[in-house]
Formats: C-alpha cells, structure tokens, sequence
C-alpha cells in the first residue's frame, strides 16, 4: 500500500524533498571555494579545488532544480567519493575518524537521485523525462 498525503504519493514527496535539501546544501560547499564566501577565501579555478567548486555550485544548482538530474548526480557522486578518499580516506578507515561522514553521505544520496531520477517536482518531471 502507497502512502499518500494530500492526495501525493509520499515516495514522491519525499524523493523531491531529498533532491531539492541535497542540492540547496551542496551550493554553498562550492560557493565557498568560488566567491571565497562563508568564511573561506577563493581558490583558482585552474586547480582541483576550483574544479570541485564549480561542480558543487553549479551541480547543486541543477540538482535543486532538477535539471539533468541523474547525469548531473552520477557526476556529483563521483566527485564526492574522489572527495572523500583524497581528503579523507587516507587519514583512518572509520569516516567518523577521518571526518569524512559529509562526503560519503553525499555520495550515496547522489547515487541514488542518479538511479531515482528529478522527480515530478523538478524541470526533468516538467519536461517529460524520467530524470
């Protein structure tokens, strides 16, 4: 049996809500790294980080908007496993000892808005596609 609420299949609302809260909190990670916002100064757009920057704002962006949502996801979820690896993986094993948590959090709800797709609230839904 589906649950639903106001008349809404709640897998549905919840997969929108996932989609647009993940994309709103990622913003802001590339945000830092390309206006030197939120306490943290700019880096060069030529380097690693600047490339991870422009992906985080501009692939947050899309994915709160639901625009290209499982192409645009696989790509983040490969960004934050490289994250997580480089900057993390190589401090301790547990993500709770090398603070990892965020990006491998990230990773595997990105993977699953690139298997789930945008969602009826999202540009893709609007335009017909499944994702």
């Amino acid at each position: 049996m589906v649950r639903t609420f106001a008349g809404k299949d709640c897998n549905e609302i919840t997969l929108n809500a996932l989609r647009i809260m993940t994309g709103f909190l990622m913003m802001p990670h590339g945000a830092q790294k390309l206006f030197g916002a939120l306490g943290r100064e700019a880096v060069p757009l030529a380097s690693l980080p600047g490339v991870a920057g422009v992906l985080e704002f501009f692939g947050g962006l899309a994915i709160l908007l639901g625009f290209y949502t499982r192409p645009v996801a696989f790509v983040l979820s490969g960004l934050m496993a490289a994250a997580y690896w480089l900057a993390h993986g190589t401090k301790a094993f547990w993500p709770i000892l090398n603070q990892g948590e965020l990006a491998a959090l990230y990773c595997f709800v990105f993977l699953y808005l690139a298997a789930k797709g945008g969602g009826d609230w999202s540009i893709d839904g609007c335009m017909g596609k499944k994702g």
